[in-house]
């Protein structure tokens, strides 16, 4: 009787383990096994966290309704939480690798910092836990990459971030169908020869004075010599066949990249007046100075952006290719999950794990469309469906491998990209600065 009894509770059991193994509808698959003990997991982000409203919409409480399962399945706590802000969140996880308390966190921490976090060993490997899923944003993982292993997480698909703008009406009074640009990108045509003889028709001397009025091109020409090196298949650091980092400035693709780059900055561009700051194209793009802009898709597509006060309509490209038929590109700069260098390789597993739970969408939520918010309200159609749309995608991913080294302004500001309208050729600056891009390399293959 009393072995009846233990096979009958036995199966009790077993059907309530069953049970409980079943997810809701539209819920990720339990993990057997995974059991945090009630510890406590943060994530630090540098923006103020995710702090539950009192009373929440429909779509905030299905999402609250997923975090808390979330929390009870895996027995584990939660929290989302602001450590440090865009400039000192990477300092933040320093600090704590330094003095370790015991806890388990992750930290979010914004691209251009990210870089210097891998190359010194603030940053955990991820060996244990199985990243290759189409969720996550693979191009962003391979950047932060270091010999096959991924260091850095992110989800979804990127933000794009370098593009060419264009003012419709200074288009339109040099004679130019805008919409025609929008065609050359969708037919794969449009390329340097297009913009420049574009270019061509916009700028010009309205009052005959010798001086001109309107330009080819403003921006931030540092965005002008990078995007221009992605497109032209070119790069400023690469991985050689050993996986040791290398300077890749005097290829023959970059060379050719920043050659076009500097006469497209010397021939066609509106640049910093005497007496400018800076950032002077922002104010200068938005009186009409020239036809084109290049900088970042947040300048003009995000609320309250620099653009959002312009009176000018304008439109939105990607930066065009050397050759039709060339692949368009993006530069990668996403806010990135890092686990501090302080845990197993089992634990690094954990916590990625919840990073993985924590970022999936809220279920019966998933909408493919959400990320156009209130981007029509700005620009065309066009510029939403055809250009941001398509950039949003991994193919269209460059990776700029400098910043494993440092920020783009100190590796190569002084040395390159910001004195490339000056005498030297593209060629003369590289072969002066390799010395210094070969010992920043030399530094971080050695870690």
């Amino acid at each position: 009787m009393k072995k009846l009894v233990a096979l009958l509770l036995a199966a009790m059991m077993l059907t309530v383990s069953f049970a409980m193994a079943e997810a809701p509808e539209g819920y990720p698959e339990i993990v057997p096994g995974m059991d945090f003990g009630g510890a406590t997991v943060t994530i630090y982000d540098y923006w103020g966290g995710n702090d539950r409203v009192a009373e929440p919409t429909e779509e905030q409480q299905a999402r609250y309704d997923y975090e808390d399962w979330l929390m009870e399945t895996y027995n584990v706590v939660i929290k989302q939480t602001q450590g440090g802000d865009w400039n000192t969140c990477a300092e933040e996880m320093i600090n704590f690798v330094s003095a370790p308390d015991g806890s388990y966190r992750a930290y979010i921490i914004e691209a251009g910092k990210v870089g210097t976090l891998v190359a010194n060993g603030i940053a955990a490997p991820i060996t244990t836990y199985d990243v290759s899923g189409e969720e996550w944003n693979q191009a962003n993982i391979a950047m932060w990459a270091k010999g096959g292993v991924p260091y850095g997480l992110s989800k979804g698909e990127q933000e794009p971030r370098i593009c060419l703008f264009f003012n419709k009406r200074i288009l339109e009074e040099a004679g130019i169908d805008w919409n025609t640009i929008y065609d050359m990108q969708a037919e794969g045509t449009w390329t340097w020869a297009a913009l420049e003889e574009l270019m061509d028709k916009v700028q010009r001397d309205l009052d005959n004075d010798g001086v001109i009025d309107i330009y080819g091109m403003t921006g931030d020409h540092n965005n002008l010599h990078t995007i221009a090196v992605a497109v032209g298949g070119g790069a400023y650091f690469a991985y050689d066949e050993d996986g040791k980092l290398q300077p890749a400035m005097g290829s023959e693709a970059t060379i050719n990249a920043l050659n076009w780059s500097r006469n497209t900055l010397l021939t066609y561009f509106y640049r910093q007046p005497a007496d400018g700051n800076w950032d002077y194209f922002k104010e200068a793009w938005k009186t009409g100075i020239a036809g084109f802009y290049v900088n970042q898709t947040y300048a003009g597509f995000n609320d309250n952006s620099e653009m959002a006060d312009m009176e000018d309509e304008w439109g939105c490209v990607a930066f065009p290719v050397p050759n039709a038929g060339d692949k368009y590109l993006t530069n990668i700069s996403e806010n990135t999950y890092l686990i501090p260098n302080i845990y197993s390789a089992d634990e690094v597993g954990k916590i990625a794990f919840i990073i993985d739970m924590w970022t999936k969408p809220t279920p019966g939520y998933d909408d493919e469309f959400g990320w156009i918010g209130n981007k029509y309200n700005y620009t065309d159609d066009r510029a939403v469906d055809e250009t941001y749309a398509m950039l949003r995608k991994g193919e269209h991913g460059w990776a700029n491998l400098t910043f494993l080294l440092g920020t783009e302004n100190d590796v190569l500001g002084q040395s390159l990209i910001w004195v490339l309208g000056g005498e030297s050729t593209p060629a003369q600056l590289v072969e002066a600065g390799m010395p210094a891009w070969q010992a920043l390399c030399d530094a971080f293959n050695a870690k």
